[in-house]
């Protein structure tokens, strides 16, 4: 009986009923978080998966994950294979790659949705707050995407636990009316008056209710003595009574016991057989936890050992001296395997040791290749402590920062920065050493939002490393971090300074000298085009971030359909390596590549899933970035209140993170925005007040030049655009691209004379036909329409007219449509009233529109969730959804919308 938990229970009970999502419990030791997942396990149907987070166990890639999933491991061969290969090598089960920690997250997901094909699945986690890292990623990634699946998933963890976006329930602390009804249950034979102390001491904590009955003694219990010993009425919190009565109680045991139970509380293990050995090498048995199991401490079973609350195991270690832990230590050492082997070694290891320390390097190792980086960081962290070669020490101590980092534990990858620092201050590292650690240092910096400390550190690591392709890395990344900053009066000067330190040479080293060239020229304000650089051929696998470079400036080069290319082959890439980690950047590039060629669903739906996954692994640099992009095709969509609250948090993140290029995609957003909804004065305070502020470099304004033209031409103020016209001119002629000339001669006709204007029109459309980039083309047609109808009669401007109209139907572009639309109706042509969501696709989620998309690609409902991290049966429901909305009944009908999403 759970005495006083109504609203717990009902909520919980909730969770049961609906079968899908998650929940967090947090709260104080003792406050009955256990006693609420034992309730869901009493009442639920469904497969119960449960795994209980232990101490010992924190420094342990994936173990709490290997426990929990262990049972329904069969089901493995029923995953796609790049995660199957993830968790099995992240479990230990198979030979190990270098894997992303995120796809195990997926792996997970789908493993749990493949047992829910059978039967509902609830997951219970308890002690979550001492889970290893790499578990409680795992799981906290697979918890956040559960959506049509019946897999619910319960979360107990201490006060201070990340809940990490999902739901939470803090449990409150008894009522003294549950509280009374609670003791009298556990405790009837206490006098009243010793019960009322009791009430109080306890405080409303349920475990102290039942365990602090027990520290008293029998002449207490009879009422002979009315007072409770003085610890049990000291000022301390609740919790710590419990604990010293576990300890008291503990040191009753026999020395035999109390080794057994150390031996168990220093290693989690529920092989009894190497619990066995271990506790025979320090002069005890199995046999000894008897004692133990009659105190009420401990219960042993074929599973293992299993104690009564987790205070014990903490009081057991309280209970022993540091003699008789080291003992056990090593008895353990010699009891288990290698992973855990060099965590016991590392215990009873107090003075450098290079044996040890190589040890747990190893152990790193392997770990880094499951996908544990906060594994590997302990693991380096120790071998740090232990190594006597300060040269080894500083090497070990920026790696287990970089993994740190990996795992977004960035306040402790800073602290072992510092270590690292420190003993470089008195050693002279190699260049290689001293390279790696500016590198690491320059992700703090930029995690702190320090983008130019960020490029003056990796300058240091060019000056330092002799490896080309690590220098050619930092120095793609220097070129861009300048450019990326806010406006700082070093911004330049570190610009050059980076073109300055790029090598010279052939190959990628012209291509990297080429691009760091160009980001010096935008930020002094040199008028760049694509004749002022080319890039130069190169050949081999360019690292991840050159790549994105390279796609990245085809912005420059109006070069929609690389762009286009480029970044869909480095999200493919990205999905078939495993690299959720990298995803986030690589669909910020082809997000924008998909707006730029014109394809506003596709990038509403890029956008989506890049914001939806920067938020699960915790990237709010690229999320900033992705709501930039998305409040752009908001403004498009006529979204107003979407756009503004994109908008918003872009320029949020860029400044926290002193990081231009989303709140320069905010602003454009704005702009495009105000030019939709009619506010064409607003557009031109809106872009001059930009152009003198610290985006004013971002070659992504001119993008926006044309409607600013026009802008000026509504409200007749031409002359005020001529400086805009002129440099927009140079740049589309320098790049030679059909779109840019296209744009060029609407914007040309606008501002010319009436005999001018229909050749200029004609020749952009000529010129649309080659681009292909279908919203640029509507808008011309739009205006051509509006000339038309004003100058040439209303049948003339009809044909130009309509196909503006369902051009931005396709491409759910709402005010726009609305404007051809009227349009229309001036010229005669009579049209149904139109909603404000005129168009299918402004009635599909983002997240249904990339299913859809795949799905009309021919991929089965598994390939869709492995390239989208969902499960298929989630790709089921979003189908199931979106069938309705785009008047189809079947995959087979959805070829003929096909034309619509892209």
């Amino acid at each position: 009986m759970l005495y006083g938990r109504e609203t717990e229970l009902t909520v919980i009970d909730g969770l049961l009923e609906t079968g899908s999502g998650a929940l967090v419990i947090c709260g104080e030791a003792g406050i009955g978080k256990s006693a609420l997942l034992q309730h869901a396990a009493g009442r639920t149907q469904a497969r119960v998966l449960r795994v209980t987070g232990v101490e010992s166990e924190a420094d342990l890639p994936f173990a709490a994950l290997h426990l929990l999933l262990r049972p329904i491991l069969g089901h493995l061969a029923a995953l796609p294979a790049q995660q199957a290969e993830a968790l099995r090598g992240a479990l230990g089960l198979g030979d190990a790659t270098r894997a992303d920690r995120f796809l195990v997250g997926v792996a997970t997901l789908s493993l749990l949705s493949e047992l829910s094909t059978e039967t509902p699945v609830l997951c219970l986690v308890d002690d979550a707050q001492w889970l290893d890292g790499g578990s409680a990623d795992a799981l906290m990634f697979a918890a956040r995407r559960l959506h049509a699946e019946p897999v619910a998933i319960l979360i107990a963890g201490r006060e201070g636990f990340p809940t990490r976006g999902l739901p939470e329930l803090r449990p409150r602390k008894l009522e003294v009316t549950a509280a009374r009804r609670l003791l009298a249950e556990h405790s009837a034979d206490l006098p009243p008056a010793l019960r009322d102390q009791l009430i109080a001491e306890a405080g409303g904590n349920p475990l102290a209710l039942i365990e602090l009955p027990r520290m008293i003694s029998p002449d207490q219990r009879t009422g002979s003595f009315a007072s409770l010993s003085p610890s049990l009425v000291e000022a301390r919190p609740a919790v710590d009574k419990v604990l010293i009565g576990f300890r008291d109680r503990i040191a009753a045991l026999s020395d035999a016991s109390r080794s057994c139970l150390l031996v168990a509380a220093l290693d989690h293990h529920d092989e009894l057989d190497v619990l066995a050995r271990a506790a025979g090498r320090v002069g005890a048995s199995l046999v000894d936890l008897a004692e133990a199991e009659r105190a009420g401490l401990v219960q042993v079973s074929r599973a293992g050992v299993v104690f009564r609350h987790p205070l014990v195991r903490t009081a057991v270690l309280l209970a022993c001296d540091i003699a008789a832990r080291m003992a056990a230590h090593r008895a353990l050492a010699e009891a288990v395997d290698d992973d855990r082997r060099a965590w016991h070694l590392a215990a009873v290891t107090l003075s450098p040791d290079a044996e040890v320390a190589g040890q747990l390097e190893r152990l790193a190792l392997r770990a880094r290749l499951r996908g544990g980086q906060t594994a590997v960081s302990a693991a380096y962290a120790r071998a740090a402590e232990l190594s006597t070669d300060p040269v080894e020490a500083a090497r070990r101590w920026t790696a287990a920062a970089e993994a740190a980092a990996e795992a977004g534990l960035w306040l402790r990858a800073d602290d072992l920065v510092g270590k690292a620092r420190r003993v470089s201050e008195t050693t002279e590292l190699s260049g290689a050493a001293r390279a790696e650690l500016a590198h690491v240092r320059a992700k703090l910096e930029i995690e702190a939002g320090r983008p130019l400390e960020a490029v003056r550190l990796l300058h240091e690591g060019v000056e330092a490393s002799e490896d080309l392709p690590t220098r050619l890395s930092m120095l793609g990344l220097a070129g861009y971090y300048a450019w990326a900053s806010a406006t700082h009066p070093d911004q330049v000067s570190l610009a050059r300074r980076t073109e300055e330190l790029s090598p010279d040479g052939e190959g990628l080293p012209a291509l990297v000298r080429t691009l760091n060239s160009a980001f010096h020229q935008i930020l002094a304000g040199e008028p760049v085009t694509t004749q002022a650089y080319r890039l130069p051929d190169h050949a081999g696998d360019p690292p991840f971030e050159l790549r994105f470079l390279i796609a990245f400036q085809a912005i420059i080069q109006a070069d929609q359909d690389g762009m286009l290319k480029a970044a869909s082959r480095l999200v493919a890439d990205c999905r078939e390596q495993g690299r959720l980690g990298r995803i986030p950047q690589a669909t910020t590039l082809l997000a924008i590549a998909q707006l730029l060629d014109g394809r506003h669903p596709a990038a509403r739906a890029t956008a989506a899933e890049g914001l939806v996954l920067a938020a699960d692994i915790g990237q709010p640099m690229w999320s900033g970035y992705l709501a930039g992009v998305h409040a752009w095709l908001s403004a498009v969509a006529g979204a107003e209140q979407e756009c503004r609250a994109m908008a918003d948090q872009a320029i949020r993140e860029a400044d926290q993170r002193q990081w231009m290029p989303g709140a320069c995609w905010a602003d454009c957003a704005l702009a495009v925005l105000d030019f939709g909804l009619g506010r064409y004065q607003a557009l031109l305070d809106r872009v001059d007040r930009a152009m003198a502020g610290p985006a004013r470099h971002a070659f992504v304004w001119r993008y926006t030049w044309p409607y600013y033209i026009e802008a000026a031409v509504r409200v007749g103020d031409p002359q005020h655009v001529q400086d805009r016209l002129r440099t927009y001119a140079e740049w589309a002629q320098a790049t030679g691209r059909a779109t840019p000339l296209a744009v060029l001669h609407r914007v040309r006709a606008l501002l010319s004379p009436e005999d001018a204007v229909d050749d200029l029109y004609a020749r952009a459309l000529s010129l649309h036909a080659r681009g292909s980039q279908p919203f640029e083309e509507a808008h011309t047609r739009l205006v051509y329409g509006e000339w038309l109808r004003r100058h040439r009669g209303r049948a003339d401007a009809r044909a130009q007219l309509q196909g503006a109209l369902e051009a931005f139907d396709r491409l759910g572009a709402v005010p726009w449509s609305a404007r051809a639309a009227a349009e229309l109706r001036a010229a005669g042509l009579s049209l149904p009233d139109r909603s404000p969501s005129a168009g299918a696709m402004a009635t599909l989620t983002p997240q249904e529109l990339q299913v859809v998309r795949l799905a009309i690609s021919g991929a089965s409902n598994r390939d869709i969730g492995a390239q989208l991290f969902l499960s298929p049966r989630t790709v089921a429901s979003h189908l199931y959804k979106a069938f309705p909305k785009l008047g189809v009944t079947s995959r087979a009908e959805l070829a003929r919308v096909s034309r619509n999403l892209e």
